[in-house]
C-alpha cells in the first residue's frame, strides 16, 4: 500500500503561484511514475501531469504546459508540482497519484491507478 497525502492548496488571484506537495508513505516511492490530476466543479477528473520514477521525463497537459512544472524528490518521498501564471480555469481539487506504469498516468487512466490522495483544493480569484 501507498499512501498519498496532497497539501499546499488554497486561494489565489489569478496570475500569482502556488506549490502543492504529495507526500507518501508505504512502498517504496521511487518504484512508481507520479502524476497530478485536477477535477474541477461539474467536471470530469483530468491528467494535469506525469514524472517517470527517476524523474528524468515529464509530460503535461496543454492547458498547463509552460505554467506548471512537476517534480519530484525520492529522498523525501515527495511529488511536487509548481504552479505559475494561475488562471481562473485551474480551480479544481488537486490530486495526485502513483503508478508503477507512466502510461497509465499519462494515458489518464482513471480506474486503472494504483494509488490516489484525497485531493486539495486550489481556488484562483479572477
Amino acid at each position: 500500500q501507498v499512501q498519498l497525502v496532497e497539501s499546499g492548496g488554497g486561494l489565489v488571484q489569478a496570475g500569482g503561484s502556488l506549490r502543492l506537495s504529495c507526500a507518501a508513505s508505504g512502498r517504496t516511492f521511487g518504484n512508481y511514475a507520479m502524476g497530478w490530476f485536477r477535477q474541477a466543479p461539474g467536471k470530469a477528473r483530468e491528467f494535469v501531469a506525469a514524472i517517470t520514477r527517476s524523474g528524468g521525463m515529464a509530460n503535461y497537459a496543454d492547458s498547463v504546459k509552460g505554467r506548471f512544472t512537476i517534480s519530484r524528490d525520492n529522498a523525501k518521498n515527495t511529488l511536487y508540482l509548481q504552479m505559475n501564471s494561475l488562471k481562473a480555469e485551474d480551480t479544481a481539487v488537486y490530486y495526485c497519484a502513483a503508478d508503477a506504469i507512466y502510461g497509465t498516468l499519462v494515458a489518464g487512466a482513471m480506474s486503472g491507478m494504483d494509488y490516489w490522495g484525497k485531493g486539495t483544493l486550489v481556488t484562483v480569484s479572477s
